[in-house]
């Protein structure tokens, strides 16, 4: 007991530094997701699929192109048809970054240990000067 009194400033900062490495993990992954540069490479460069988590007017108004539109109340029914092979790197977008990272969490879930959110959503996708396109596909 006389060493929990004697130390427990050292004691609270371990706790607390401990505290702030689980946070990410706790929200579904560390680093928070790609920024959009990363997701062009992962879609170049290993075939990265990439899922707009949006309702489908939101995603006919814009989208990243080539998405496929899975609306997250649906996504833990739907995605293992929509991709097939859990291998591939998986790229989830929404409008602001908030829904891809929910939806990243229960890809993962379903097996897919590549799924990432894309930081910013489309809006950092459009500032990033990527295109979009529009429409149903």
């Amino acid at each position: 007991m006389d060493f929990l009194l004697a130390n427990w400033m050292l004691i609270l900062v371990a706790l607390i530094s401990g505290s702030l490495l689980l946070a990410p993990m706790l929200r579904g992954g560390v680093g928070g997701g790609v920024t959009p540069g990363e997701a062009v490479q992962l879609i170049n460069r290993e075939k990265a699929v990439v899922v707009d988590v949006c309702q489908p007017d939101e995603y006919r108004a814009a989208h990243v192109g080539g998405a496929k539109n899975i609306p997250l109340g649906e996504l833990q029914e739907k995605l293992p048809a929509a991709v097939k092979n859990k291998s591939v790197p998986l790229v989830l977008v929404c409008a602001s970054g908030m829904r891809s990272g929910r939806a990243a969490v229960i890809a993962r879930k379903l097996g897919y240990e590549k799924a990432q959110s894309l930081t910013g959503g489309l809006k950092g996708w459009r500032e990033a000067n990527l295109p979009v396109e529009t429409g149903l596909k």
